[in-house]
């Protein structure tokens, strides 16, 4: 018995130093020559990115509650279902039109002995090594970022001082290593300091390392701090390794990924010692009850001509970056494949932030797990996407300057929008600046269903079949507001990601006022919330009440209830795992709206 034992450690050992000559050998077969553009910006260097693609699933694929458990490398690569990549893949990915690839990496769950040893794993590494080489070899850029990674970010929020240190000690010298390795490639290999992480995750929890991490333990002041802490940390430690490090271009990833956090004054690009080679990084998928959406039949829908004007007005500002010279990744978008196949309208939808990306002289990186492009069959898995595709890269753009693509994005974009239609309903609830409307948005538990989430009431925002019942308010009284999911595609809602009483104009017309609900029926029952609702306003315009909200760790000092003090108030006053809501076929909420008694 101890004799198999020996022998199956030896095996291993071998076949750890198999991996790791295999990784070094690929090493050297490397398509890239090591040379550093000196002069080139920040800026003329995502000209000539191209359109990306994420290698998704793949290199980030861990396992957050065991961490290192296998010595064979493409365990982890095909952890998620994705196939082991290969040379192949990425001349197919190429040749498809996509000149970037961003490949997303768990670097500190595939360390040797975390929680407390940060040392990556030397086969890993000879991987990853291996993929850069393939997308070299492909004439691609790469972005080499670290990608959620278990979670381990919840560390830096951690109530625990010791926990927080190491957070920060962990992230530096994971990026001492990863810089190290690369340093004698070119510049056409880029570091992005984060995925989604910065900001909106330093309290997660994880099994793996962070289990005192305190929710909401830091205000929004501290997150907006840290993040650029850790964004400076990132690019001191790169640049101090020193060779093609001192002059690479490096990717800073903005608060949260999300745009308009980004542009937040409170989030500050890190200061460099090198000129004009840094980028900022954002996410986009607006809308998510189109993009996210789980099924393609119960999206959303999107096209109509004030979706095209949103879409160019949401990305704009990011100009700001651009001004002062710095280049600008969307490094994740696109209207995500769902397991019923592409969304309606998606190739339009791609086409039209393909156009806003040249309209602004940015680029960007599609996020693909095999649904757009299919590893296995080594081709784009619909023909209309794999046309556009083929004609935005940057051969098919040679020749052309920066502003006639500029100006042919823009011609795109107001070509599409006078061809698109006003509205998809003729039922809609027409806002105007005198009245009040009051609906229930919603998110099904498993984002098979929307209606108009936001504060902002866009009754187009609809899954295809869903019947509501919105009502207009011009004083005080009850009124009943309610959701019919019998006539979608999968004929209920499973339980509820999110939901809210929203009253547009209700701050403005209404100041003051609350929401009292009186009666909540689901599926014509009634239904006993297991916490008290309350009154509140995120902007100031639109008046709402939370009846289930996730996000919403703390009740806001704003927090107000129609009668007596707001004791016992709850943001999930539905509860998700109430089996009176695995199967929603009505919601039905009756409420009473005037001023606070």
């Amino acid at each position: 018995m101890k004799v198999s034992v020996k022998r199956g450690m030896i095996f291993l050992a071998v076949l750890f130093l198999l991996q790791v000559c295999m990784g070094l050998a690929a090493a050297e077969a490397a398509g890239d020559d090591g040379v550093m553009r000196e002069d080139l910006t920040a800026i003329e260097a995502t000209r000539l990115m191209g359109n990306g693609i994420n290698l998704g699933n793949t290199m980030e694929a861990c396992n957050n509650s065991r961490g290192r458990y296998s010595m064979f490398v493409t365990d982890y690569e095909t952890m998620w279902g994705q196939p082991v990549t290969t040379q192949a893949m990425l001349d197919a990915m190429k040749a498809a039109g996509f000149d970037t690839l961003r490949l997303p990496v768990a670097w500190i769950t595939n360390a040797t002995a975390m929680p407390r040893d940060y040392t990556i794993d030397a086969a890993y590494l000879a991987r990853v090594k291996q993929i850069v080489n393939y997308a070299r070899n492909a004439g691609m850029y790469v972005i080499i970022n670290d990608h959620w990674d278990g979670g381990w970010w919840g560390m830096f929020g951690s109530e625990d001082p010791e926990t927080a240190a190491f957070a920060m000690e962990a992230y530096r010298g994971m990026w001492r290593q990863i810089a190290e390795y690369f340093k004698d490639y070119s510049d056409y290999v880029i570091f992005e300091s984060a995925n989604e992480e910065l900001g909106a995750r330093f309290d997660e929890d994880s099994p793996l390392f962070c289990k005192d991490s305190i929710v909401s333990y830091l205000t929004d002041d501290e997150r907006f701090a840290l993040t650029n802490e850790v964004n400076q940390v990132f690019v001191d430690t790169v640049r101090a390794t020193g060779g093609n490090n001192a002059g690479r271009f490096l990717l800073i990833a903005g608060y949260g990924t999300a745009i308009d956090s980004t542009l937040d004054r409170r989030f500050q690009m890190p200061a460099d010692t090198a000129e004009r080679k840094l980028m900022v990084s954002v996410h986009y998928y607006n809308p998510w009850s189109y993009c996210g959406a789980s099924s393609a039949k119960g999206a959303t829908r999107w096209g109509l001509a004030k979706d095209y004007d949103e879409m160019l007005a949401v990305m704009s500002p990011l100009s700001a970056f651009t001004e002062q010279g710095y280049g600008v990744v969307i490094g994740e978008y696109g209207a995500l494949p769902a397991d019923d196949g592409f969304k309606d309208n998606a190739v339009a939808y791609h086409k039209a932030f393909l156009d806003c990306c040249d309209a602004l002289d940015l680029t960007s990186c599609l996020w693909d797990c095999s649904g757009y492009f299919n590893r296995r069959k080594l081709e784009m898995a619909d023909p209309d996407m794999a046309a556009l595709y083929a004609g935005r890269n940057v051969v098919a753009e040679s020749g052309k300057t920066p502003e006639e693509i500029t100006a042919a994005g823009l011609q795109s974009l107001e070509d599409a929008k006078k061809a698109a239609p006003a509205s998809f309903r003729t039922d809609a609830i027409e806002l105007t600046d005198d009245t009040c409307v009051a609906w229930i948005m919603w998110n099904s538990g498993d984002w098979a269903q929307s209606y108009s989430v936001g504060d902002i009431y866009t009754p187009e925002s609809i899954t295809p079949g869903l019947k509501v019942t919105d009502v207009v308010i011009n004083e005080s009284g009850d009124y009943t507001v309610a959701l019919d999911f019998t006539g979608t595609d999968k004929g209920y809602s499973n339980s509820v990601a999110f939901s809210a009483i929203g009253i547009a104009n209700g701050e403005k017309l209404h100041p003051g006022w609350c929401v009292h609900i009186v009666e909540c029926l689901i599926n014509g029952e009634p239904y006993t919330f297991k916490g008290r609702p309350y009154t509140t306003s995120d902007d100031g315009v639109c008046t709402r009440v939370n009846l289930f909200n996730e996000w919403v760790t703390a009740v806001p000092d704003t927090a107000r209830v129609l009668y007596g003090p707001p004791i016992g108030v709850s943001a999930q006053p539905l509860d998700r795992n109430d089996p009176a809501l695995s199967r929603i076929e009505t919601l039905t909420v009756t409420f009473r709206y005037a001023p606070r008694q």
